[in-house]
């Protein structure tokens, strides 16, 4: 499977190399590829998104609904674009309160298939798993099923177990793993680190 970043920052890096040792081609996108270092090939966005299965937005979440407008919906139409970016203001505050940054991008990209997902914890818990006694649970929101499992299966080949992977529901429901976001950052100050999960458990 062919995997683009948009964005070639700290995220990108971190997921890059343990889908890339799962056997998926991996490449980033840029505005600027020239002035890019990467382990990587790095295009220009329309080269990146030409040829990929799925699509990674790993650009900040306040540039990410203009970022993909600029690529296009019909550059995208009929591919799994993964939302992982969480829309804040300087403030901290949500850029999307009423609804959220994914269901902002499938509104944008209509022909796409958005699946937000790992925003809900560190990128480095998020990418290797394994590394903790137990790295808690992730979500998944999208409208369509079929993208929905094969995002599950690329979260199995970072190593997450499909039964530690919840289904929230339709793209709509993207709206409350996004709010999250604002109990994480207290989670964030009041443990003193990142290394930390939510896990769902039944009672």
């Amino acid at each position: 499977m062919k995997i683009a970043f948009i964005g070639t920052g700290t995220v990108p890096k971190k997921l890059a190399l343990p889908w890339s040792e799962a056997g998926h081609e991996v490449v980033f996108g840029s505005r600027d590829p020239g002035a890019v270092e990467a382990p990587y090939p790095v295009l220009t966005h329309a080269d990146a998104v030409a040829d990929a299965d799925v699509v990674v937005n790993a650009v900040p979440g306040g540039a990410s609904v203009e970022t993909f407008r600029a690529i296009g919906d019909a550059a995208l139409a009929g591919k799994i674009v993964i939302d992982l970016a969480n829309a804040m203001g300087p403030d901290r505050g949500l850029l999307y309160p009423n609804s959220s940054l994914a269901k902002e991008l499938q509104d944008v990209l209509p022909n796409a298939k958005v699946v937000k997902t790992m925003n809900t914890a560190y990128i480095g818990l998020i990418a290797k798993p394994g590394g903790y006694d137990d790295p808690g649970s992730l979500f998944l929101s999208g409208d369509d099923e079929a993208a929905k499992e094969v995002v599950r299966g690329l979260l199995g080949d970072l190593g997450w177990p499909s039964d530690r992977v919840v289904d929230l529901g339709g793209i709509e429901t993207a709206r409350g793993a996004e709010h999250y976001f604002l109990l994480f950052l207290n989670l964030l100050g009041s443990t003193g680190g990142s290394r930390f999960n939510i896990r769902v458990v039944g009672v």
